[in-house]
């Protein structure tokens, strides 16, 4: 199932976005209302999943995604994919993650080394970064829209998503990247 509204709506949000907004870990969504805007990872997903989800519900008069769905996705990269896991039962996980295999719009985290920030909260599988497939409307290529800092690249970004995937292939060699399909949340209600 195609969900036009939610994907129209998380491309008008990473144009908005996408070189306009800082990266600052720990910062959700209330980060860009700052000036500069800063966002990190789980926060940037967790806007664009939320917000797709309500304009969805909108378009279709009602509750395609409930509450407990959009509040499952407002809390830190490894717990998205555990909440969005445990909700549908479906997940990739390392070299099963390929353009073809991914959900249309999925939701992708990486265990990206150990920093010492994550050692006072235990994570599952180690997923330190998070990102979101998104569509571009006019012709349905996907994309990997991330909230991410670093001297380079400070701030949200917009990849193709082939080029992430080859980008990824550390991660995807050694099973460290986990997919999950967000958008089957839906069927949940």
């Amino acid at each position: 199932m195609i969900f036009e509204t939610a994907e129209t709506t998380m491309w008008w949000l990473v144009q908005l976005y996408t070189g306009r907004a800082g990266y600052q870990r720990g910062v959700k969504a209330e980060g860009l209302s700052a000036s500069p805007p800063v966002i990190d990872c789980s926060g940037w997903t967790g806007l664009l999943l939320t917000k797709a989800m309500q304009a969805e519900n909108r378009a279709s008069g009602h509750a395609v995604f409930g509450a407990a769905d959009m509040q499952s996705v407002q809390t830190w990269s490894d717990r998205i994919i555990h909440e969005i896991e445990s909700r549908t039962g479906f997940i990739l996980e390392g070299r099963e993650i390929t353009a073809i295999s991914l959900p249309r719009c999925a939701t992708i985290g990486l265990k990206m080394g150990e920093p010492a920030w994550a050692s006072n909260h235990p994570r599952p599988r180690g997923i330190t970064h998070i990102v979101q497939v998104v569509r571009r409307p006019e012709d349905d290529a996907p994309f990997v829209s991330e909230a991410f800092g670093d001297s380079v690249s400070p701030g949200i970004s917009l990849t193709p998503l082939r080029e992430r995937l080859a980008l990824s292939q550390p991660y995807l060699r050694a099973g460290e990247m986990w997919a999950v399909d967000p958008f089957r949340l839906a069927s949940n209600n």
